[in-house]
């Protein structure tokens, strides 16, 4: 369930439903200005910047690390900084890791920001890990400290990924995977920050992970009850596998209470596997054979975070999604349905975060306080096909759902819960998961809506 302790606006990251009807669910469009090269930044909304290529890699501070120039051009360990012990608060155990660190150039927001997310694809051999963190400078000319927006390995038996909860510096804290101004309405912005890299192997073992992306997603969405209509545009359905996580409900309960909670993993899966990828027999060798569609039970392991014991990370998804053979995957928002018209157009779904009331939204069934869907296309009247992971099978996943009423529950700010109480919506949230080379279509439909 939603956990009230967590103050970011969103509320939650992929966290049960409180709908009784089934009693279950889990959790911008214009174009790139010239000086903009590596991100989008809408007027008052987003800015992106992301490094991924030979000449980023080579730019901030290396202490340890390498650039790679390859085909897909990343990070590595050329000579460790130093030693570091590091005891995992999941398990008690300690232990020394070979570290080296890089830290980007700073990053002047062309969006002030309320709210920042981090994304990063890497591959983490056994014996490695990875941490991400990030400081910035506030509009009143203070820094924030360092905070911790992740560590992560693409496994779990060298360290358990995790968020790191009470990061906080009176004026803004780390709700789980986002950076957060803690007033919002009155309280100073994020003008800048920079992002430090720290990659981790066993002493002496030569290994290495790769980061082939890293970056962020600053924002400033304003507090917002309804958004303007857009214009439908576009009638068009991707065929993407349909799954769902109602049917996983009581399986491996250590991953959030099984599959009542994973509608973040069980989208990723969906478009994992629309992009031609999906784990191996080898992988899949620990689920339980007589569970159906064993890869969303896979997904959940592996998104799962440790210190939020949920499955919803929004970075640690899109992580996932990248440790599958040239895939990216970033976390960004978009600002109207024409944005996701954008996306269908090129061949690429999206997973949108939401959160509504049962009334809210037509032939759903429940209201959920967040919950992942990923769309796959638009009718001829421009009324939304989703991919509804809440469903009770996977012959009833796919769901058309009204243009109006979808549009405003993924791009408010703000609702009222059951009981009347103003709570936060998840402002336009999605993950975008897409080939490292994508086509040249697909490359501009990215940029327009601001990703590189």
């Amino acid at each position: 369930m939603t956990r009230a302790s967590e103050p970011s606006r969103r509320a939650l990251l992929a966290v049960a439903v409180a709908a009784a009807a089934i009693g279950t669910a889990g959790t911008a469009a214009a174009a790139t200005s010239a000086g903009a090269a590596h991100g989008y930044a809408g007027p008052g909304l987003v800015d992106n910047r992301a490094w991924t290529s030979y000449a980023d890699w080579r730019t901030g501070t290396a202490k340890g690390t390498r650039a790679l120039d390859a085909a897909r051009p990343g990070l590595v360990i050329a000579t460790p900084a130093g030693t570091a012990d590091y005891t995992d608060p999941h398990t008690g155990k300690t232990a020394t890791w070979e570290y080296a660190t890089w830290t980007s150039p700073v990053h002047r927001l062309a969006v002030p920001a309320t709210e920042v997310i981090a994304s990063w694809n890497a591959h983490t051999p056994a014996g490695t890990w990875l941490q991400v963190e990030l400081t910035g400078t506030y509009s009143d000319g203070k820094a924030t400290p360092w905070y911790v927006m992740g560590r992560w390995a693409a496994g779990d038996q060298d360290i358990k990924r995790t968020s790191v909860d009470n990061q906080k510096d009176g004026k803004s804290s780390i709700s789980t995977d986002t950076f957060a101004i803690d007033d919002a309405a009155s309280g100073p912005r994020l003008v800048s920050y920079r992002l430090r890299l720290t990659l981790y192997r066993t002493p002496g073992s030569g290994l290495t992970p790769t980061v082939w992306r890293l970056g962020a997603m600053g924002s400033d969405i304003p507090d917002r009850f309804t958004v303007p209509a857009s214009t439908p545009g576009l009638a068009k359905e991707l065929t993407v596998p349909r799954y769902s996580q109602e049917i996983h409900a009581g399986q491996y309960p250590e991953y959030d209470n099984g599959g009542e909670a994973w509608c973040s993993p069980t989208s990723s899966q969906m478009i994992i596997e629309y992009w031609g990828r999906r784990p191996t027999a080898e992988q899949l060798a620990w689920v339980d054979p007589a569970f159906a569609d064993p890869q969303v039970c896979h997904a959940a392991r592996f998104t799962y975070d440790y210190q939020y014991g949920g499955c919803g990370n929004w970075p640690f998804n899109a992580a996932y999604a990248a440790t599958y053979k040239d895939l990216q995957g970033v976390v960004t928002r978009l600002r109207s349905l024409t944005d996701l018209e954008t996306l269908i157009a090129a061949g690429i779904p999206a997973i949108t975060s939401q959160s509504f009331l049962k009334s809210e939204l037509t032939g759903a069934g429940y209201g959920t306080s967040g919950h992942l869907m990923t769309v796959i296309g638009f009718t001829a009247g421009g009324d939304v096909i989703a991919n509804d992971p809440a469903s009770p099978g996977d012959d009833t996943v796919r769901r058309v759902y009204k243009r109006r009423e979808w549009e405003n529950i993924w791009l408010r700010t703000k609702r009222y819960n059951a009981s009347g109480n103003v709570v936060s919506g998840t402002g336009g949230v999605c993950y975008l998961y897409f080939p490292a080379n994508p086509s040249a279509g697909q490359r501009e439909a990215l940029k327009a809506v601001g990703v590189r």
